[in-house]
């Protein structure tokens, strides 16, 4: 069985732009790069899982959310750093295009990406860790299996950050970056 580390991309890995779209807004949060490669050194697969309503919202289309994706993993690999999968969900309840309008398994806190990535590779979650700027983004998979998590950065805000960083949340713990994550586990 594999270990994976479960990646929220903005907010993240990127500087959280709002529905970013366009590659030339794309910018690397400090550190995050040296972070992946001591993840990556250490033998975790790296696999991002990141909900982008801004597809179901018409704000940008599911050809420009790949485009950027294929992008940013390509200039991973430029800077050592190869991406193992990226999973995305395109979906919202309300959404302003009906196709895309579904009360899916697959948006955050949910688990359905996570549950098909470690089906696809093989992953133990008792060794993996799910990293992102949001509850949402390792909430639901921490919780439902032995999974650990952090919540990095302060886009929650201050209450639910000192929830974190009192233990409320099953398997999950505060650092301010991803590099910071990687300092803890490694």
């Amino acid at each position: 069985m594999n270990k994976a580390v479960f990646l929220d991309r903005d907010g993240t890995i990127n500087v959280d732009k709002g529905y970013l779209h366009k590659i030339d807004e794309f910018e690397y949060i400090d550190g995050v790069l040296q972070g992946l490669r001591m993840f990556q050194q250490a033998g975790y697969l790296l696999i991002v899982i990141t909900n982008q309503s801004g597809i179901a919202r018409g704000f940008y289309t599911e050809s420009d959310y790949l485009a950027i994706d294929r992008w940013m993993k390509e200039d991973l690999k430029n800077h050592g750093v190869d991406l193992t999968a990226s999973y995305y969900c395109p979906h919202l309840p309300k959404a302003h295009l009906p196709r895309f309008r579904a009360d899916c398994d697959c948006r955050k806190p949910r688990t359905g990406l996570f549950l098909r990535a470690a089906c696809d590779y093989e992953i133990d979650f008792h060794k993996s860790y799910a990293i992102g700027d949001r509850l949402r983004d390792s909430q639901g998979i921490c919780a439902s299996t032995e999974c650990h998590g952090f919540l990095i950065g302060h886009t929650e805000g201050k209450e639910q950050t000192e929830q974190v960083k009192s233990g409320r949340y099953k398997n999950i713990a505060y650092a301010d970056n991803l590099l910071s994550c990687a300092k803890a586990v490694l």
